[in-house]
């Protein structure tokens, strides 16, 4: 329904805080979203990494800021190697890595590193977002 909780909620996982209000309101750099919500009309679906096996984000990333975990298979920013070059972005085929402007770093999906499932796929009403591991 492109009601956009998924993008709320991602935020708020990635704040300092960890509480709504404070993560929108006083937070400084404020968290942006690691998934993205698309719509055209009545369509909608929602924009992820999608950790891929051969992720070329990571093999374009000039100072080896990216790097997919070898036991979790999980692409991840190394935000102290980020220049903000953008190369990742460039080679993205989803989409699905952002700029963030204000600290000058790349920022993607990490699954919610910590928690059982990532936050967008636990708030969805609609249970449209599902975390599940796929065949290769």
């Amino acid at each position: 329904m492109g009601c956009h909780l998924c993008e709320v909620y991602c935020q708020q996982q990635h704040s300092k805080s960890k509480d709504l209000i404070k993560a929108f309101k006083t937070e400084t750099p404020r968290p942006l979203p690691r998934v993205r919500m698309e719509a055209k009309g009545s369509v909608s679906f929602s924009v992820r990494c999608q950790h891929c096996a051969d992720a070329p984000c990571t093999q374009a990333c000039l100072t080896g800021a990216l790097s997919k975990d070898p036991v979790t298979g999980v692409v991840l920013v190394d935000t102290e190697k980020c220049v903000g070059c953008w190369t990742c972005i460039l080679v993205c085929p989803f989409g699905a890595i952002r700029r963030d402007e204000e600290q000058g770093k790349a920022v993607k999906c990490d699954l919610c590193r910590g928690r059982p499932t990532p936050a967008c796929v636990d708030n969805c009403p609609n249970e449209a977002l599902i975390f599940a591991e796929a065949e290769s």
